[in-house]
């Protein structure tokens, strides 16, 4: 009786996107922050340009920088991936810019640089690191207005359901998606948690980890026409996995096909 409820509930407040706009992101396998390894970091020019190489579609993370601006880095602080201390948002772009990413000889794209450099060579996903305490509007922004005039296959995504929700108010031609995670928590609390941000994100697709596929929730929005991404696909098993509950892997290491 529940399943029911919330089938009916998913028509009316998630309704199922249009295949036009969204049947571009099945098939495709996209490389995890580039096609990163040994001396060529994550989220880097040189992790893209390898992705472009082998033919793979990109996924990449974003965050806004203290002038208002979107960058490509993954982390809220810079020690893990670079030299420097500090978090990403008390900085200015310019100031990011100039910042080496450790393992490589690149330094922190902007968004806008990233795009100019793909130029629509591949198909990207491009993730939005959020934070409840943060409020989303400013960096939705500033992604759009990285976007504007790119013309390459692209959507945003992201796990708070406010950013997807941003995008269907205030730029609906942009692909927007919702990035989830169970933690292998199925009980009924976490059902409807899952539920709700669903509802409130109204997203055309799915990024799901896929340490929780297979998954019904998931195997009912792909019946109603929602294409399923899984993430982080690492080996060859889970690319199985990925291969027979979803729509295309977001993979890396052992988990990009040969």
């Amino acid at each position: 009786m529940l399943s029911l409820l919330f089938a009916l509930l998913d028509r009316w407040l998630a309704p199922a996107p249009d295949e036009a706009r969204v049947g571009w992101l099945r098939g495709r396998v996209y490389a995890h922050r580039g096609l990163h390894g040994a001396g060529v970091p994550e989220n880097s020019p040189a992790a893209f340009a390898l992705a472009i190489d082998r033919g793979l579609g990109i996924e990449c993370d974003v965050q806004r920088t203290a002038d208002g601006q979107a960058v490509v880095f993954h982390d809220w602080d810079l020690h893990r991936l670079t030299a420097h201390t500090g978090e990403v948002i008390d900085l200015r772009a310019e100031q990011l810019a100039k910042i080496q990413l450790s393992g490589g000889t690149d330094c922190i794209p902007t968004l806008s640089a990233f795009l100019e450099q793909v130029a629509g060579r591949a198909p990207l996903l491009i993730e939005l690191k959020s934070k409840r305490e943060i409020r989303t509007a400013p960096l939705c922004l500033a992604v759009r207005r990285a976007l504007e005039g790119y013309r390459g296959q692209v959507a945003v995504m992201s796990f708070d359901p406010r950013v997807s929700r941003w995008f269907s108010r205030h730029s609906p031609r942009i692909a927007r998606g919702l990035v989830v995670t169970e933690n292998g928590n199925r009980t009924l609390p976490a059902r409807l948690k899952l539920q709700l941000a669903f509802w409130q994100a109204k997203p055309q697709f799915l990024a799901w980890d896929v340490r929780d596929l297979p998954s019904k929730f998931v195997a009912s929005q792909r019946k109603r026409g929602f294409p399923v991404l899984t993430w982080t696909v690492r080996s060859p098993d889970l690319a199985a996995r990925a291969a027979d509950c979803a729509d295309g892997p977001i993979a890396e290491g052992a988990g990009v096909e040969p």
